[in-house]
């Protein structure tokens, strides 16, 4: 208890004085926040280009542009051909012009520019795309001559051409139709008719290919019926060009029935050939996806995954020998995933980002194999993405977010050991890793505001296993007093609290009205290796319950300013689920507010979309059950509405109608139990949002209501 009690006065020593001048954040400041998007480096490493949203609360919008800025220093200017909405910038690989994304002439179409590596100047812009169908994730081949964009097409009518228009006719008279037609209704004949907060209709992204030259556009995956790429949450294109731009690398599930199928596979296309077919390189049952090319053209990297249908299994990273069409795993025995990867630029190295306790640190490996097996962060403090290693194998510029504050862009400076026998440098100096944060997007707003530091804490499970939990104190803390809690539950279940930002549940914003927050990765969390995330796996209200009730209790006796008697347990989504099942399990919180939770595990896997998901984590379909005893049936042994009758703590539910991963009946099946229980309980619905809130008034209403909520539960005496 000494540490704990050291750290307080200590944290209250720092952040004394600063009371005059800083103060708790607001949910209007972290609106006020600009909203680091893509980035994107020139060839020759001068200047780095990116998106920044803008929020509007008043009007309630959001509104990107793209801006300029040279990465050995400098003013940050504003793209001037960029209009407001812009995205997607990308530098030609010869460094003399640009494209980006623009919906200011018959929605989004790729327009490119004359790019000035001198000054930052662009010109003559005009527009290169402008078909019905509007285009997306577009990027240059490397001999900048052509771009590949995905767009979403009917499959059965004519494909796209610049020459022949009667492909995008076809397009654009289905669309106008269906606009037209009085009559709404849909007809289904497969699963995943709807996704996320959409209804997938009868359109599929394609990949297109158009000319520079001649603007000519050639669908390369024509009358394909599926996705390509499938669908992904964290965006891209899910492509990539070999390096003598004469051959493309991509996703595609093949699989009929892609609701209960992960087996996205990677397949190389001859683009010098009309007639060439799709040629399909990974081997792996599961999901492989980022396909990458070395610079040198050797080699094609991509992460993939091992366990069919399982959706959350180990990202390995691959990489796959052209010549010899062999594949191996780069790192066999480094157990946590590989989110993101980027080849050096002389083909020597590969810099990956992954979870890791809290931190998505950067890591750089050889792609000889000849690194060490487990390899060291080359940084670790914050979450790294989006990286774009510089030229002369020195540098890497990267987004970087941390619990204290946005995204912004840093680049940095590192040294290689050298092996004189090898003849070239094969391991990295961490001792001398230098960063400078080249954007300062919210310097102005962040220098107001009184956001404290976050710390990490370790405890035992109740099965000896170690969990990680977190702590964020509130502004102007003073260890004197007692403070009541908000405990975040994440969702996914495979997902994890750590040191990042997030609009949608900022654990600052939660602490700045008098609250400690806690934070716990319980089993399923990424970060910790494969086991434990495989932790959660068919045992939702088991293990996981009890490693968050577990560090709950741990933080309870070891920081004495929190006042356990005053605590609200708060989630979504998997943390949705765990709010509901503590709701039936537990009486140690004044309140709960649960977020897009799973009530019913039986009806919501009639409700969802992604059928691999459900059928995964419950080991099966319902039907394999019946005639069971619950005890042997996962999908009534972990439904926390068979719990209804220990339904005691004050609630309130909040779902969106346009959630179709966990359908908005979940929501309403829970508050109805609650009212028919007399269970004080309050709903608060989103007729336009879906899983996630997010347009800007809405969440300012989500905010409001939920800390109103907590407030009412845990200020007064009950």
């Amino acid at each position: 208890m000494r540490r704990s009690i050291l750290f307080a006065i200590l944290l209250a020593a720092t952040l004394a004085p600063a009371q005059n001048t800083k103060r708790p954040m607001t949910f209007e400041d972290m609106m006020h926040m600009k909203r680091l998007g893509s980035t994107a480096v020139s060839p020759d490493g001068k200047w780095l280009g990116y998106s920044v949203t803008t929020v509007d609360l008043d009007k309630n919008t959001k509104t990107s542009e793209l801006w300029l800025q040279p990465i050995a220093g400098g003013d940050a200017i504003k793209l001037a051909v960029g209009r407001p909405g812009d995205d997607g910038l990308e530098f030609a690989p010869d460094g003399h012009s640009v494209l980006f994304l623009s919906g200011r002439e018959n929605g989004q179409q790729i327009w490119i520019a004359d790019f000035d590596a001198a000054t930052g100047g662009a010109t003559n812009a005009k527009k290169l795309t402008k078909i019905s169908t509007e285009t997306d994730n577009a990027k240059w081949s490397p001999d900048s001559k052509s771009i590949v964009f995905t767009s979403d097409v009917y499959p059965d009518c004519p494909a796209l051409t610049a020459a022949d228009n009667s492909g995008d006719k076809c397009n654009r008279d289905r669309d106008r139709q269906k606009a037209d037609s009085k009559g709404k209704a849909q007809i289904f004949t497969h699963l995943l008719y709807r996704h996320w907060n959409h209804f997938t209709g009868d359109k599929r992204s394609h990949l297109f290919q158009v000319s520079l030259e001649s603007g000519g556009i050639r669908d390369l995956t024509p009358n394909d019926p599926h996705d390509v790429p499938p669908f992904s949450l964290e965006g891209g294109g899910g492509f990539a060009f070999a390096p003598d731009s004469k051959e493309l690398a991509f996703t595609e599930n093949l699989d009929p029935e892609p609701a209960i199928s992960t087996n996205a596979d990677i397949f190389t296309l001859d683009l010098t050939s009309p007639s060439a077919k799709p040629v399909k390189v990974s081997t792996s049952q599961g999901g492989d996806f980022n396909p990458a090319y070395s610079p040198d053209g050797k080699y094609l990297a991509w992460r993939s995954q091992l366990r069919p249908g399982y959706e959350s299994d180990k990202f390995r990273l691959l990489l796959y020998d052209r010549a010899a069409k062999t594949i191996k795993d780069l790192l066999p025995k480094f157990d946590r995933w590989v989110d993101e990867f980027a080849w050096s630029v002389d083909s020597k190295r590969i810099f990956f980002a992954g979870g890791q306790k809290g931190e998505a640190p950067l890591f750089v490996i050889n792609s000889d194999g000849t690194h060490d097996e487990i390899p060291h962060p080359l940084v670790s403090n914050g979450e790294f993405s989006d990286l774009h290693p510089l030229q002369g194998g020195k540098a890497v510029v990267a987004s970087v977010m941390k619990v204290q504050a946005p995204s912004e862009v840093e680049k940095l400076e590192y040294s290689w050991q050298v092996d004189s026998e090898r003849g070239y440098d094969i391991s990295i100096n961490h001792s001398e890793t230098n960063t400078s944060q080249l954007t300062h997007l919210n310097d102005a707003v962040l220098a107001q505001l009184d956001l404290p530091k976050m710390e990490s804490f370790w405890f035992p499970a109740a099965d000896g296993t170690k969990v990680q939990g977190f702590l964020i104190p509130p502004p102007g803390f003073d260890p004197a007093k007692k403070y009541p809690v908000k405990f975040l539950i994440h969702g996914g279940p495979q997902g994890a609290w750590g040191d990042s930002w997030s609009y949608r549940w900022n654990a600052q914003l939660f602490a700045a009205n008098g609250y400690v927050v806690i934070m716990i990765n319980p089993g399923g969390s990424t970060g910790y290796g494969q086991a434990f995330i495989d932790r959660v796996n068919g045992d939702w209200g088991g293990k996981p319950f009890t490693d968050l009730m577990q560090g709950l209790t741990y933080a309870e006796q070891h920081y004495p300013f929190i006042d356990k008697t005053r605590e609200c347990a708060l989630g979504a989504s998997y943390g949705g689920y765990m709010a509901n099942w503590i709701l039936g399990h537990t009486n140690r919180f004044r309140c709960i507010v649960s977020h897009d939770g799973m009530f019913n595990a039986e009806s919501a896997f009639g409700t969802t979309e992604e059928d691999w998901f459900n059928i995964w984590e419950f080991k099966g379909h319902p039907w394999d059950y019946y005639g069971r005893p619950d005890s042997e049936n996962p999908f009534r042994k972990w439904s926390p509405s068979l719990s209804a009758k220990n339904f005691k703590t004050p609630t309130l539910v909040v779902h969106g109608q346009l959630d179709y991963r966990l359908d908005v009946s979940e929501g309403f099946q829970l508050f109805n139990t609650l009212q028919l229980l007399h269970v004080p309980s309050k709903m608060l619905y989103f007729p336009d949002e879906g899983h996630w809130v997010l347009k800007p008034q809405n969440s300012q209403l989500w905010y409001k209501t939920v800390n109103d909520w907590v407030d009412q539960w845990t200020q007064t005496s009950h």
